[in-house]
């Protein structure tokens, strides 16, 4: 299939699949006698997976260690699976920190509206800022 076809199945620019290509990302392309690409149902599959690991945090860099070998094109299952593995242990960490940080701000919502009555606005951002220090 064309780069225009591979765009509009993919959802991608013909521009972004371009950029994957020099990245050494997209290996499955074939030239027509006048230049232009061709590209397999292969690397449609390439172009999914890609989005699918961006959307999981993966880099660009990452993902040229995860995708199959330039010579032989099969996985390297033992990378494959170490990296999978770093991911996850990668969301983790950012999940607990994010639960920490939610945490924080929930409490920060508490002090603010535990405001005493007839105190102002002013007052009461003063008795906040307060109790963060401690």
């Amino acid at each position: 299939m064309k780069i225009g076809e591979l765009a509009q199945l993919s959802g991608l620019t013909a521009s972004r699949i371009r950029f994957y290509e020099s990245q050494g990302l997209i290996r499955q392309v074939e030239r027509s006698a006048n230049g232009y690409r061709r590209y397999s149902q292969q690397a449609l599959q390439t172009l999914q997976l890609i989005q699918c690991a961006q959307q999981a945090g993966f880099s660009l860099e990452e993902l040229k260690q995860l995708l199959p070998d330039n010579v032989t094109g099969a996985f390297k299952h033992d990378e494959l699976m170490a990296g999978l593995h770093r991911k996850i242990e990668q969301i983790e960490e950012m999940q607990r920190h994010l639960a920490h940080s939610k945490a924080q701000l929930l409490g920060w919502i508490d002090t603010i509206q535990a405001k005493p009555e007839g105190m102002s606005c002013d007052e009461n951002a003063e008795r906040v800022m307060t109790s963060f220090k401690h």
